[in-house]
């Protein structure tokens, strides 16, 4: 076999088939938008809940499966989106308004408290987040408005009738998790996802060939508690009473967990099923309480266990698969008209082992 017979390596990102989903994902995106034309109440609700799950998966991923910033008090900010929007709807702006502004003023709040949080390692940063989380919640607790965990209602969405009410919120929720996905999308084929993943496996080694350490974190940090304060400002919407012992529950965080785990820590597309995973699971046990929690906790053990990259990462990792790529992989073939040398491709991504 002659050298020339043989092309030179190439480093691609995009394939056929990614080609064909990014396209695929985009008809869905257009079709979910047109649903509630066509679909049945209870339909729309329950997608509802399902794209506000499917943020808070991939918030806590960019987080935890792409800077390593394993938290478990993101509940903090899924609580204070849900209170600063009944606080600026009782000051007299608009329910929707007020779902948005709140969650940007979160976002900025997470600014400073980067300051203090970023300063933690590893298990101090998760249990700091989670102390950061139970203080939030007993602050709220002495506001007057709230009335301790008597709670109250986000009484501006009285001004909707329950149909415009389920298509507005449809509509925000499903906006909201487009923009956010693919925002999420572009900041990980970036420079920002190259540095987090840089991070992720060895902070010491990511600072010594000159990544910005300490701003990427912050970036990512502060984009998944705008995220998060979204998500719980939206589900503020799906139910419309606030009780703080609700809205700031552990659970919240122990949910994101569970879908970035078994859909696939450190990919792209694992959260978004993992999201889709816990949606049904909840559709069809949620009723069954104690032996519901106590099902997911199981399951989220036996698949740390048996399949630690979750079910999208162990499909990577056998078969090269990619649907939306955020990384590069290497190819190796003979040339044009050739059967390939190597029909696995080489990942030069850099996700977790």
């Amino acid at each position: 076999m002659a050298l020339n017979d043989i092309s030179q390596p190439r480093v691609t990102r995009w394939s056929r088939l990614s080609v064909c989903a990014l396209a695929a994902v985009v008809a869905a995106q257009l079709l979910l938008a047109l649903m509630p034309l066509f679909a049945s109440e209870g339909l729309v609700e329950r997608l509802t809940i399902l794209f506000i799950y499917g943020i808070l998966a991939l918030m806590w991923n960019a987080l935890a499966g792409y800077a390593g910033l394993l938290s478990v008090g993101q509940q903090a900010f899924f609580g204070l989106g849900a209170y600063a929007a009944v606080r600026l709807a009782d000051a007299g702006l608009g329910a929707y308004t007020s779902m948005l502004t709140g969650a940007v003023l979160v976002g900025l709040l997470a600014v400073p408290l980067s300051l203090v949080m970023l300063r933690l390692k590893d298990g101090e940063f998760a249990i700091g987040m989670w102390v950061m989380a139970s203080l939030a919640h007993m602050l709220v607790n002495l506001d007057t408005l709230i009335q301790g965990e008597t709670g109250t209602s986000l009484i501006a969405l009285q001004q909707f009738d329950p149909g415009q009410r389920r298509l507005y919120t449809y509509w925000a929720a499903l906006a909201a998790m487009v923009l956010l996905a693919w925002g999420v999308y572009a900041l990980l084929r970036g420079r920002v996802g190259t540095a987090a993943q840089a991070i992720r496996d060895n902070e010491e080694a990511a600072t010594s060939v000159g990544v910005r350490v300490l701003p990427t974190k912050r970036l990512i940090f502060v984009l998944s508690a705008f995220g998060c304060a979204v998500a719980g400002a939206l589900w503020l919407a799906t139910a419309i009473t606030f009780q703080p012992k609700t809205y700031f529950s552990v659970q919240w965080t122990a949910f994101m967990i569970f879908m970035v785990l078994v859909g696939g820590i450190g990919t792209y597309e694992g959260p978004i099923l993992g999201a889709v995973i816990f949606f049904t699971i909840e559709t069809f046990f949620g009723d069954t309480g104690v032996a519901y929690l106590i099902g997911l906790g199981a399951t989220s053990v036996l698949f740390a266990l048996l399949l630690p990259r979750g079910i999208w990462g162990h499909v990577e990792q056998r078969y090269g698969l990619r649907v939306l790529p955020v990384g590069y992989r290497l190819v190796v073939g003979r040339a044009a008209g050739s059967p390939p040398l190597s029909a696995q491709p080489v990942n030069t991504q850099g996700e977790n082992p």
